[in-house]
């Protein structure tokens, strides 16, 4: 089990990031979280990987408390953050250093087969499409087999078919190992696609305000009422997260203007 324990982060200039954040994310899980801009969603990644730590609380990982960076936990960033002066495949391959050659070689092989990027083994990180880059880095977070991977808006600058091409093929990879996913983004709609759960955070400083259990059989239908309504749950938790919410004369609580800016 993951486990954050009260994690607090203040910045040397005083900004307070994060204040108590409590989390249990079983083994396998995945958790999406979601939240307006300065509720830490980025930093409490970063504590969480152990890039960057907190300065109250702690993250435990079964029995290992996490400050620095953990062989079984992997991070993907929203840039691919290849190497350039490497191949697709020595890009993937770059965190196996310390294994033998034919396992290495094998495990890369493997990696670029389930990303559909085998004939790319060869080529610069230049000569791909964002979306092929991504794939990459994609395929370099899992060949290390981390038993938890952390996603950090990795679709955000990706158009639309292609982040959604992707959303589906990284659920294909986590049910070959059944990692636990953490996965921060400001897509409702790809927190709902991948998510068991929904941690919604309140901002300034970041706090969690909801958490929504996402119990809808995979693969998920988009167009489904059944997702419409998952999708009006999360959405109504970030309105009262951002205090939106307002009362009126007859008692009905109904939302500020700015709410639909998470449809």
């Amino acid at each position: 089990m993951l486990t954050l324990k009260h994690i607090g982060k203040t910045y040397p200039n005083g900004v307070r990031a994060l204040d108590g954040v409590s989390l249990d994310v079983e083994l396998g899980e995945i958790v999406a979280v979601v939240g307006g801009s300065g509720c830490g969603k980025s930093t409490l990644l970063r504590a969480i990987s152990g890039l960057d730590r907190p300065t109250q609380g702690a993250v435990v990982f079964k029995d290992d408390i996490i400050s620095e960076p953990h062989e079984k936990i992997g991070i993907i960033f929203q840039e691919p953050r290849l190497l350039p002066w490497l191949t697709v495949a020595e890009n993937v391959g770059f965190g196996l250093a310390d294994r033998p050659k034919d396992e290495r070689k094998a495990r890369v092989a493997r990696a670029l087969e389930r990303v559909g990027l085998t004939e790319k083994a060869n080529v610069w990180p230049r000569e791909l499409s964002g979306g092929q880059a991504q794939r990459v880095a994609i395929a370099r977070a899992l060949v290390a087999r981390p038993e938890v991977l952390l996603l950090d808006e990795p679709f955000s600058a990706l158009d639309a078919f292609t982040r959604i091409d992707l959303q589906d093929h990284l659920l294909d990879l986590w049910a070959d190992q059944k990692p636990t996913l953490v996965h921060v983004t400001h897509d409702v709609d790809e927190a709902i696609v991948l998510a068991d759960r929904v941690v919604v955070m309140r901002p300034r400083p970041g706090r969690v305000a909801d958490e929504i259990v996402i119990d809808l059989p995979r693969p998920r239908d988009r167009q489904s009422a059944a997702f419409d309504f998952a999708k009006r749950r999360v959405l109504a938790a970030l309105d009262r997260s951002l205090d939106r919410a307002v009362r009126v004369d007859d008692g009905e609580t109904k939302s500020e203007a700015g709410a639909a800016l998470w449809w």
